[in-house]
């Protein structure tokens, strides 16, 4: 067994990996990202006029994930976990493939949702053909820790596989656990973020439902759209996200490339809806500064947020009012705007631009095809535009993710000194 660590270890930023609706890539998706282009479009699935869905727009992935996995895993895996599989494999290849005991690897992986697609096919091979045609590796497909199970046993990790559930903030929660492995001498490395593919008519019926997704149907492109005056809902997205975490000293010790260092991460909760977020934000702005806090973050330090920021009415507007009251100064990107939004992905995947944006100092654009509220304006809060910007000095940059169950997560990351 390791020694006892004498304080919380630096917990650092040693690969990043993705799949989503941009790029099916960590490189493809920050180029893509800068160029501009929105990957929501018009859904040409049968589903959609089968059932004569309300809304018929969404950002699938750019590609398929089974396309890099063996036969094996695609008929076993759940597409969330085909995302994550594909995700976690990157950064493992960015990260230099670590040498690490398996006693000393986690991993910390959580869908938002979980693997639906699999519940539905389940439930239709039970409805259709009967219970001896259903598949006897359907549990472990639809189980809500089959991602993180997946990406464990790839990888052969030992010192625990969690899956932190919790709505759109799951990915960014993971990543906070996985950190407080590493800070607590748990692990020397975790492979932590979300995942989320839920792209099935039952869902879309249910998020239409609840008057949570944009019916921009005509325009696609433009209906993702954080901090607009006419925003009405997200686009539902699909995806994953994941960091390789590592204790500094065992980075350094392989000689690794440190792209940031997780400073400082804090989860909280509303206690006030299962649906709305409370009005005076007052447990987001808790999270965020208590990420700041935990890092020794100065506020006026920081000079990039990457927003939760869905394109909710209420949602935007909570968020928006929580950063211009803890970090006034900061530029904001919103890259839902270009993404949609992944769900328990969506954590992992602003984690890991959040990650790109201090390596490259360069910050993702927002798009704006409906300009700012005014009410939002009004605070003061700086967006970035949609030619993204260059931030050349950037010290410290934080993710921000909120989920419903009054979820609120905060990771604060800085440049390594």
């Amino acid at each position: 067994m390791p020694a006892p660590a004498s304080g919380p270890r630096t917990v650092v930023v040693t690969g990043v990996g993705t799949t989503n609706p941009l790029a099916g890539d960590a490189p493809g998706t920050w180029h893509a990202m800068h160029a501009g282009r929105s990957a929501v479009r018009a859904l040409d699935d049968g589903w959609v006029d089968q059932y004569a869905l309300p809304v018929r727009i969404a950002a699938p992935l750019a590609v398929d994930p089974g396309a890099s996995l063996s036969a094996r895993e695609r008929r076993r895996l759940d597409r969330s976990s085909q995302c994550a599989l594909v995700a976690a494999r990157e950064a493992w290849a960015h990260a230099g493939t670590p040498s690490v005991a398996p006693d000393r690897l986690a991993v910390s992986l959580s869908p938002g949702i979980g693997p639906v697609l699999s519940v539905m096919e389940a439930w239709d091979t039970l409805r259709e053909k009967g219970p001896r045609r259903m598949a006897p590796t359907a549990i472990p497909a639809l189980m809500p820790n089959a991602p993180a199970a997946a990406v464990g046993l790839d990888l052969g990790a030992r010192a625990g596989v969690h899956a932190p559930v919790s709505a759109c903030a799951s990915g960014a929660e993971a990543i906070a656990h996985g950190a407080d492995l590493i800070a607590l001498n748990r692990a020397d490395v975790v492979v932590a973020g979300g995942t989320d593919a839920a792209l099935h008519p039952m869902t879309v019926a249910a998020f239409a439902a609840m008057r949570a997704l944009s019916n921009r149907n005509g325009d696609p492109a433009t209906a993702s759209r954080p901090f607009a005056p006419d925003r009405d809902g997200f686009v539902l997205a699909e995806g994953a996200g994941v960091l390789v975490l590592e204790a500094a000293e065992h980075a350094a010790a392989r000689g690794a490339r440190v792209l940031a260092v997780l400073a400082g991460a804090a989860v909280t909760a509303d206690a006030y809806d299962a649906v709305r977020p409370e009005p005076s934000g007052e447990e987001q702005e808790r999270a965020l500064r208590e990420a700041l806090a935990r890092g020794g973050i100065r506020p006026e330090r920081v000079g990039h947020v990457n927003a939760h920021a869905t394109s909710t009415p209420a949602g935007d507007a909570v968020e928006a009012s929580v950063l211009a009251r803890v970090v006034p100064t900061a530029a904001v990107s919103a890259t839902k705007s270009l993404t949609g939004h992944l769900l328990g992905g969506a954590g992992g995947l602003e984690a890991a631009l959040t990650v790109l944006a201090l390596h490259a100092g360069r910050l993702p654009p927002t798009l704006l095809p409906g300009g700012i509220d005014p009410e939002i304006a009004a605070l003061g809060l700086d967006v970035v535009g949609p030619q993204g910007r260059h931030a050349p000095d950037l010290e410290a940059a934080v993710s921000t993710s909120f989920g419903f169950g009054g979820h609120n997560v905060a990771l604060a990351f800085t440049r390594l000194p």
